[in-house]
């Protein structure tokens, strides 16, 4: 795809430590929401350090992989966490109305039409934007070296390594970026001279290759989520390697992967609200060995229009044990105007 990933240090270690975990703490750990941002490879390594105290069935794996985006491996991890727990008691039943009703799957006809709607969604979005301006502020972190993952949130005690404020402008559906501060400082720097990794593409590229007719994704459902209290209808995608265009470089090389994801819908306007992407094979002799962006979308109001526009990326790189996390956030949207469209360089981001 044309969005890129550069790498420059990973400096942090991902050790998981072997736990004991009931199912019910087990499930609970993978549901949230800063569990779901890690790639596919990061939780089959986890979850191949855990030990269960009761016994994890299909049943429970099936309503899990119905609430969240599962990767191959973190299946597999599951599968053999199932057989491995067999022969133990059974897991404590889940309180009764934790988990919100959902309505019903729709059927496969509605799927396909949903579907067809959605496609044409994400194939007009780039088109069917007003040309303006915002700030994007960007956080970058790392993992502290021998940092293992706690059990209450599964994450890494990642360090933030600097934060980045960029003047970003869309204008006749052209995306440019202009940094105008690293650490709250004015700078002239670009980002290829402030290194680290970098991601572009964030507007409308991402959904339009997945939907493009060339790409030829292949869709299934993949449930009722929920997203800012809201259910929305989700659809998990993959993309062969010969069809695909998500690149990821490092340094002087680069490799085109494979890819899976899943994309949640707005059930009622057909409007997509979040697309996470994973790269998938990564060849083993490449410096990356995962890479993932999910986007997240959220109204915005630009002269007195609303509008869904981007509101947050997170970008999670991994190299062998190491990690990177660059999470961006879009703030303080308006109009572009050709006279005075331009926020002046001094300017403070908005906190």
């Amino acid at each position: 795809m044309r969005w890129r990933f550069l790498l420059a240090l990973l400096a942090a270690g991902l050790m998981a430590q072997t736990q004991t975990m009931t199912v019910a703490r087990l499930l609970e750990w993978l549901r949230n929401p800063a569990t779901t941002q890690e790639s596919d490879a990061a939780l089959a390594r986890f979850l191949s350090s855990v030990k269960l105290a009761d016994r994890l069935d299909d049943r429970a794996i099936e309503s899990l992989r119905t609430q969240m985006l599962l990767g191959p491996k973190t299946m597999d991890a599951l599968r053999k966490l199932r057989d491995q727990s067999k022969d133990l008691s059974e897991a404590a039943p889940a309180v009764p109305g934790a988990a919100p009703k959902m309505p019903p799957p729709p059927s496969s006809e509605e799927q396909a039409a949903i579907l067809d709607e959605v496609r044409q969604y994400a194939l007009d979005y780039s088109r069917n934007l007003p040309n303006f301006i915002c700030l994007e502020l960007e956080r970058r972190f790392q993992a502290l070296p021998g940092a293992g993952r706690g059990a209450a949130s599964g994450e890494p005690e990642w360090r933030q390594v600097d934060t980045i404020t960029k003047r970003m402008s869309y204008f006749q559906q052209k995306e440019e970026e202009k940094v105008i501060e690293h650490n709250r400082t004015y700078t002239t720097k670009d980002m290829k001279s402030l290194g680290g990794s970098q991601s572009f593409g964030d507007f409308g590229s991402m959904m339009r290759q997945i939907f493009e007719p060339s790409t030829a994704a292949r869709f299934e459902w993949a449930g009722w989520f929920r997203l800012g209290g809201q259910p929305v209808m989700g659809f998990d995608f993959s993309v062969p390697v010969e069809r695909s265009r998500y690149r990821l470089e490092v340094e002087d090389r680069a490799v085109v992967t494979a890819y899976h994801g899943r994309v949640d819908v707005d059930p009622k306007t057909r409007a997509i609200l979040r697309v996470k992407v994973e790269a998938e094979n990564i060849p083993p002799d490449f410096p990356l060995e995962s890479a993932s962006d999910t986007l997240t979308y959220a109204t915005q109001t630009i002269s007195g229009l609303s509008f869904l526009l981007p509101s947050q990326v997170e970008v999670r790189m991994g190299a062998k044990d190491y990690l990177s996390r660059n999470v961006k956030e879009f703030q303080a949207y308006r109009k572009f105007e050709v006279e005075s469209g331009l926020i002046p360089d001094t300017e403070a981001p908005a906190k």
